[in-house]
């Protein structure tokens, strides 16, 4: 244990997606856990999700994982996908895990966390792309939420998207009712038997991961084939569109207004959407500054804690703690 940590206590920072949920546990500047676990799903009850998540964090902790001592966690800080009012209860998981020795829960949709780990606690707008799809606007004094509506009813631009629009496109042209490409034999290399991949994917429960993996190949075919590229050009037009229509509620595309624009995740990285994306920010509004991230989703949770009272986001972070510490607070 360094001297720095002596006596600290730790803060476990969560970042739960859908395809992975990273945590982190950092004391006094040292990190002792910094890796991947299984990712979310947001079709179960999501708060018995992130107990057992933060149980089995101090599992490693206390089985020596760590290598620095004890190391006992103090607050839980986590950006969730698909967390909605009836999931965000810290006082219930605080509840579940205060035997466990934490004290403090935060909670918060994962857009805020993409937002203060990408822009820190600037004006402007972050997309979050990557399995699902959120984008957040901060103004001076308001926030705007923008899609995030799960693959059934939204996620315009996100990895799933892509992924079941590149599906869609291999049998309307294994069909005739569309032009040949080569989207059709990236799904015969997934399922030999085309006609019947319909029924194996419907029977797959981890079937939104594996339609959201797909989102790579067709970025990489993006270059020669022309329904590819179609796909990657609407992915990226619909994430600028998110953006533009959170910077505009919350006032921030006026002439004299700068908004920082941020993009991360996965889907970003295909350069096609990327400069799409880019192409219709800034013609949509000129005086857009698009920023490289600071950090990620899990750098925003980590923030939680130390958001200020009167930053814009900080509604929309429930918090619940045990009372011995709101007495010492």
């Amino acid at each position: 244990m360094t001297a720095a940590g002596a006596g600290a206590r730790a803060v476990l920072a969560i970042d739960a997606g859908q395809t992975g949920t990273k945590v982190r546990v950092a004391r006094a500047g040292t990190v002792a856990i910094d890796t991947v676990l299984p990712g979310v799903r947001t079709d179960e009850s999501l708060l018995p999700q992130l107990a057992a998540t933060v149980e089995q964090v101090i599992g490693r902790l206390d089985s020596g994982a760590a290598s620095q001592g004890a190391w006992p966690i103090d607050a839980v800080a986590a950006g969730v996908s698909g967390l909605t009012r009836a999931d965000a209860d810290p006082d219930a998981l605080l509840g579940a895990l205060h035997p466990l020795g934490v004290r403090l829960v935060l909670l918060a949709h994962d857009s805020v966390t993409s937002f203060l780990g990408t822009l820190g606690d600037a004006r402007g707008a972050v997309v979050a792309a990557g399995t699902g799809v959120v984008t957040m606007a901060v103004g001076r004094t308001s926030v705007s939420r923008v899609d995030g509506w799960g693959n059934i009813m939204g996620d315009a631009g996100s990895a799933y998207w892509i992924g079941r629009a590149a599906l869609e496109a291999g049998m309307r042209a294994y069909d005739g009712r569309a032009p040949a490409t080569r989207l059709l034999d990236l799904i015969a290399a997934r399922w030999p038997d085309v006609e019947a991949a319909y029924m194996e994917l419907q029977g797959d429960p981890d079937r939104v991961r594996v339609v959201a993996s797909l989102a790579e190949e067709v970025s990489a075919l993006a270059e020669v084939d022309a329904a590819a590229a179609r796909i990657c050009r609407d992915a990226g037009g619909e994430l600028a569109a998110s953006v533009v229509a959170a910077l505009t509620r919350v006032g921030e595309t006026s002439a004299s207004a700068a908004p920082r624009v941020g993009a991360t995740g996965g889907v970003l990285v295909s350069p096609l959407i990327r400069s799409t994306f880019e192409h219709v920010v800034r013609r949509a509004v000129p005086n857009a500054v698009i920023t490289a991230p600071r950090g990620n989703g899990l750098d925003g949770a980590a923030a939680l804690p130390a958001l200020a009272e009167a930053h814009p986001l900080r509604a929309l972070v429930a918090v619940a703690a045990a009372a011995e510490r709101q007495a010492t607070a």
